[in-house]
This record gives structure tokens, C-alpha cells and sequence, in this order.
């Protein structure tokens, strides 16, 4: 008998983080016992917002999900996922554009660990166009982004983009 997924991770840059994320964190917190958030350090992406502040976003975007923990990580997502006892990893696809460069990663991760297995899971419809890299622009240009991202994020994003 195959026992349920107990640990999955699902890593990301997240910055900001987006309703989309959060769909994607909220639908994937079903599959697994325990799901980690894994915030990406990345320091050559060049991220509006630091590893500190997008770990404290993330909290407080999952706090009503007690099985969901957020933590920061640098390094090979594989290895994040081993550090943490995970055999899945869970990576979101939005539109096609998404499909080559995920599944390239994937087939890497699967030569680096082949215990370890990435799980694409596709958003909700509403929230298939979104991405951090949009609303930071659109943000940047005045749009009003909380359609599309937690109040308390929109709030942090005008107030980074303006100081």
C-alpha cells in the first residue's frame, strides 16, 4: 500500500508574491502533509524585494495554513528538496512560455536526484497571466496591483517603489 505524499516543496523567487502563488501554495498544500515554501536568495536575479522581506510576505500571505512553512534557500532546488525530507518538487505553469524552461529544469533535477520528482501544476484560470515581473512593472508605472497580490504586498511594493 503507498502511503500519501508527506513533504513537498515548492520553490520560487517570489517577488513579489502573487495571488497566483498563492492559489499554487493554497491547492498544493492539499496534495502533501506538510508543504515548504522555498524563497530563493538568487542574488544574480536581481530581486526588488530582499530574501528577508519576501520570506516575511510569504508568511503572512500562508499564516491560516499551519501545514505550509516558508524558508529561504540558496543553491540547487534538489538539494533544498533533499535538505527538507522532500521526494516532490512542485513548480507552477502558466502558459506554454512557461513549458520548455520547466521542463528543462526538471529533466536536470531528475539527473541530480532521480528520488526526487517535480510535479507541474497549472494555476487557476484568473490568475494564469500573472507574474511578479508584470506586477512589479505595472506597479512601477502607477497601476493599482492589488487585483493581482495581497493588500499588505501592493502597500510594500508602492511604498519600495517609491523610496
Amino acid at each position: 500500500m503507498k502511503t500519501p505524499l508527506q513533504r513537498g516543496v515548492y520553490p520560487g523567487t517570489f517577488d513579489p508574491v502573487t495571488n497566483g502563488h498563492i492559489d499554487l501554495i493554497r491547492r498544493a498544500n492539499e496534495l502533501f502533509q506538510e508543504l515548504v515554501v522555498g524563497v530563493a536568495v538568487n542574488p544574480g536575479k536581481g530581486t526588488l524585494f530582499s530574501v528577508k522581506e519576501r520570506v516575511a510576505m510569504l508568511r503572512q500571505a500562508t499564516r491560516d495554513l499551519p501545514s505550509v512553512e516558508v524558508k529561504p534557500f540558496d543553491g540547487l532546488v534538489v538539494g533544498f528538496a533533499r535538505d527538507n525530507g522532500a521526494r516532490v518538487i512542485v513548480r507552477g505553469l502558466r502558459m506554454l512560455s512557461d513549458f520548455e524552461y520547466e521542463f528543462q529544469m526538471a529533466l536536470t533535477n531528475r539527473k541530480l536526484k532521480p528520488q526526487i520528482e517535480t510535479v507541474f501544476m497549472m494555476p487557476s484560470e484568473e490568475y494564469s497571466y500573472l507574474s511578479s515581473r508584470l506586477i512589479k512593472e505595472a506597479a512601477a508605472l502607477g497601476a493599482d496591483v492589488g487585483k493581482f497580490v495581497p493588500s499588505f504586498v501592493a502597500q510594500r511594493l508602492r511604498k519600495k517603489l517609491k523610496g
